[in-house]
């Protein structure tokens, strides 16, 4: 069984006046790669802040390993944290870079107790060796940043939040600058270097893929607060309500009602599903995933609808589907022409039943879909046009 390493006690925080953290409460365990994830706004960075020492919360405790430690300025704190600037020094090498915290610090001298010394050079070598090894840039101890690459500069910025062995690493959003296919590399390494040195990654980001990528918890946050914890697993296929449903992947979030157990009414229609504990004809939202819908003739259907977008995405097509003027999307390897009638057919553990919420009906109709495609074609041509005219 994990153990807890840091625990958030009805931690609230305010700025001015306006609440930004609302009594939050939350551990952290030993060992764990956990991801506060959210919308720009959500509280996320300032819990990473409070468990670092660079906030005191307002009110709230915060413990590390059963001590209180609100009063702990960061560097007395087994903590240390990677931005999304990694501020390499650009006059020192990659092996100076990673060693700076190394030659700060001072150890019992064994010959007089009360005097403290420098580590051994001897000791630097090899601990700095050792963050070599695990990021994969052996070879590289005299380059400096500037002859680095995006990718190359992390992971020495971690190497360096590393090598002084702490108990926790934060990474505040540490792959924003990268691009797409290096940031999807950079989190597959992440994870790897993790598992490698055992230590608590603290991870925040407002990217779904990276959480569900590489987290072992996922924390979701919305206004201060809270809206469910789990594994990605758990988040993606058990989301608690319509705003974590939106959030984590596409979500078709529509309006239904609790027949009985395993059975839930849209529609007109009556479908098996494989939820239970609601009251009977309780008023519940429904979610269905894109990927969980298949597409098959009217007369095979359970419900009919007019394609009225098909965006070709590579793996599949997003196919846009007015049903009674609610927009569902459906991911498909069928293509459907814009205009056509379809029906489709979702199986029961296709279906999601959730309580209404604060967030019921806000998310789930991609009724805007077509339109931000239409605002970015029209985008590219006034472009094209532009260029043209040059």
């Amino acid at each position: 069984m994990s153990k807890e390493l840091i625990r958030l006690e009805n931690c609230s925080m305010a700025f001015d006046d306006e609440l930004v953290l609302k009594d939050l409460n939350l551990y952290f365990n030993d060992k764990e790669f956990l991801t506060l994830l959210g919308p720009s706004g959500c509280g996320k960075t300032t819990t990473l802040r409070i468990v670092g020492g660079f906030t005191t919360p307002t009110s709230g405790n915060v413990l590390f390993d059963g001590v209180r430690i609100n009063d702990v300025p960061p560097y007395k704190r087994q903590i240390n944290t990677v931005f999304q600037k990694y501020a390499l020094f650009p006059h020192l090498n990659v092996f100076e870079n990673i060693a700076f915290a190394l030659r700060l610090q001072k150890r019992e001298d064994p010959k007089n107790p009360k005097r403290k010394i420098p580590l051994a050079e001897e000791e630097i070598n090899q601990r700095v060796g050792e963050m070599l090894d695990i990021i994969g840039l052996k070879g590289f101890e005299h380059r400096k940043p500037d002859a680095l690459s995006g990718g190359q500069q992390q992971r020495v910025a971690i190497a360096r939040a590393l090598v002084n062995r702490p108990k926790v690493l934060l990474l505040d959003e540490p792959l924003g600058a990268l691009d797409l296919k290096l940031r999807r590399d950079m989190q597959m390494e992440l994870k790897k270097i993790q598992q490698q040195v055992g230590i608590t990654f603290i991870y925040v980001t407002h990217d779904q893929e990276e959480a569900l990528t590489m987290s072992d918890t996922i924390v979701v946050m919305d206004k201060g607060t809270i809206q469910q914890i789990g594994t990605p697993e758990d988040i993606y296929n058990e989301p608690k309500n319509a705003f974590v449903a939106d959030f984590i992947g596409e979500s078709n979030i529509i309006d239904g009602v609790m027949v009985k157990d395993c059975m839930v009414r849209l529609y007109g229609h009556n479908f098996t599903c494989v939820d239970g504990g609601f009251a009977p004809n309780e008023a519940v939202d429904v979610v269905i995933r894109p990927e969980d819908i298949d597409i098959v003739p009217v007369d095979q259907g359970h419900i009919e609808g007019t394609v009225t977008d098909v965006t070709f995405k590579g793996m599949q097509y997003d196919i846009i589907v007015d049903f009674r003027g609610f927009k569902w999307l459906i991911q498909s390897t069928d293509h459907c022409p814009v205009g056509s009638r379809i029906g489709v057919k979702i199986d029961p553990e296709g279906f999601h039943i959730m309580k209404k919420s604060e967030y019921s009906g806000k998310f789930g109709d991609y009724s805007s879909y077509s339109d931000e495609y239409d605002e970015l074609s029209d985008a590219e041509s006034s472009q094209e046009e532009e260029s043209n005219e040059e």
